[in-house]
């Protein structure tokens, strides 16, 4: 009983995040590719994003410091978080790169 509930759970908090638009169509292909060969596919995805997420934020975040803004290093950061977002579904962050990248293309250190 314990594991439907959890299953049940776990389902309404995906269904949820994609209500919310955190999640795009790119999550469900990514479960798609899961099968018993590789039952932890989705997982093992999910986690190397976020371990890539952390090193580029933190690279963004040195980067921002410096003084002056180097816009292009700033643009390739958020080349490659935008790229990995997308490739996991993860729809809000993409959308967030996005924009980022829009005011390193305006040199607009106030975006």
């Amino acid at each position: 009983m314990d594991r439907i509930h959890s299953c049940r759970q776990v389902a309404a908090m995906k269904q949820s995040l994609f209500d919310q638009g955190h999640l795009d169509e790119q999550f469900i292909q990514l479960e798609e590719l899961q099968d018993d060969a590789n039952p932890n596919f989705v997982e093992e995805i999910v986690t190397l994003y976020y371990r890539d997420s952390s090193r580029l934020i933190s690279n963004l975040e040195q980067t921002l410091e410096r003084n002056p803004l180097d816009f292009n290093k700033l643009d390739t950061i958020m080349h490659q978080f935008t790229g990995s977002s997308s490739s996991i579904g993860a729809k809000k962050v993409k959308a967030e790169c996005t924009l980022f990248r829009e005011y390193c293309t305006a040199r607009n250190a106030e975006g």
